[in-house]
C-alpha cells in the first residue's frame, strides 16, 4: 500500500510537470527580456550586429546615446526591440553609407534631444536624404570635432578626439572617435579614422589608455597602426563587420596584431550583438 501511494505520488507530479509544459506551449509565456532592466549607475553598451557597417548604443541611467546607424534598418529594429522611445544623442562619425544609411527610420520615429555630424558633407543620396529629413524636424545639429565633451551622466564622460582640423582629402578622415570613461573602466569608438587620424590623436598626448576599442574601419589594414594599439592597450577589441564582406574586412593583417597582443576579440559577423555591461570597476559580456 506504501509503494503504491509513492508511485502515485510521482504520477501525479509528472502529470503536473506534463500540463504546465503544454500550458507554456499553447499560451507562449511571456519571456522576461533581461537587456530592458538595467541597474541604477550601471553602464551598457551594444555594438548592434548591423551587417557590414556600425552602430553603438550606450545606455546608463535612462539615457541612450547612439553612435552611427548602420546601412539599413537593422540599428532601429534593434532600438524599437528595446522599447527606446527618446534619444539623448546621436552621433554619426561620418557620412558614408555604412554609417547613415539606418538614420531616416530613426529621424523619423525616434525622438532625438541632439545629432553631432563631423563638417564633411558627401555627395550621396542617404546624406541629402538625412539633411533633408533633419531640416524637416528641426532637431538641433552641432559639429563634432576633437575637444568636444558630451553630458550624458555625472559618473561618465565621454571625449570626442577627431576629426582635429577641416582639412581632410578622405571621407574617413572626419571620423569622429570617442573616449568614453566610467569611473575606472574605459571604452574607445574609433568610427572609420585612419592611420594619419591616429598620428593626429597621439600628437595630441591624448590619454586613449582603454579596457574596450571598437576596431576602426571594419578591421581594415588602414587603421589600427602598432603605435596607436600600445598606446591604447585594450583587453577587448571589437570588430563590427559583415559576414563574407566584398572588402575582405577584417584584414588578416589586424587579425594578427590583435591576436599577437593577446587581446581578446569579438566579432559581430561571428556572434552577432555584443553586448557589454560595467559597473564601473569591472566589464562583463551579457549572452
Amino acid at each position: 500500500m506504501i509503494i503504491f501511494k509513492r508511485h502515485f505520488k510521482i504520477y501525479a507530479v509528472i502529470s503536473l510537470l506534463i500540463f504546465i509544459l503544454v500550458l507554456c506551449i499553447l499560451y507562449k509565456l511571456p519571456v522576461k527580456n533581461s537587456l530592458s532592466e538595467l541597474k541604477p549607475n550601471q553602464l551598457r553598451i551594444h555594438y548592434i550586429d548591423v551587417g557590414q557597417g556600425d552602430a553603438a548604443l550606450i545606455q546608463i541611467n535612462n539615457k541612450n546615446l547612439l553612435i552611427d546607424s548602420g546601412p539599413d534598418k537593422k540599428a532601429y529594429l534593434y532600438l524599437r526591440k528595446l522599447g527606446i522611445k527618446t534619444l539623448d544623442y546621436v552621433i554619426i562619425t561620418h557620412p558614408h553609407e555604412d554609417h547613415i544609411g539606418g538614420l531616416n527610420y530613426i529621424i523619423k520615429n525616434i525622438n532625438t534631444k541632439t545629432y553631432y555630424l563631423p563638417n564633411v558633407i558627401s555627395s550621396s543620396e542617404s546624406f541629402k536624404n538625412v539633411l533633408q529629413s533633419l531640416r524637416s524636424k528641426n532637431f538641433n545639429v552641432s559639429t563634432g570635432k576633437a575637444g568636444i565633451k558630451i553630458d550624458l551622466d555625472k559618473n561618465l564622460s565621454l571625449l570626442m578626439l577627431s576629426p582635429v582640423n577641416n582639412l581632410y582629402t578622405e571621407i574617413n578622415h572626419y571620423s569622429i572617435v570617442l573616449k568614453l570613461n566610467f569611473m575606472e573602466t574605459s571604452f574607445l569608438f574609433c568610427g572609420d579614422s585612419e592611420i594619419i587620424n591616429e598620428e593626429e590623436i597621439l600628437s595630441k598626448g591624448y590619454n586613449i589608455d582603454s579596457d574596450i576599442i571598437k576596431i576602426a574601419h571594419h578591421g581594415s589594414n588602414s587603421s589600427t597602426s602598432e603605435n596607436f594599439l600600445n598606446e591604447v592597450s585594450p583587453k577587448v577589441a571589437v570588430i563590427s563587420v559583415g559576414k563574407d564582406n566584398e572588402y575582405g574586412h577584417p584584414h588578416k593583417e589586424t587579425l594578427l596584431k590583435l591576436k599577437n597582443k593577446n587581446i581578446q576579440l569579438f566579432r559581430t559577423d561571428l556572434q552577432g550583438t555584443i553586448v557589454l555591461e560595467s559597473d564601473g570597476y569591472k566589464i562583463l559580456r551579457r549572452k
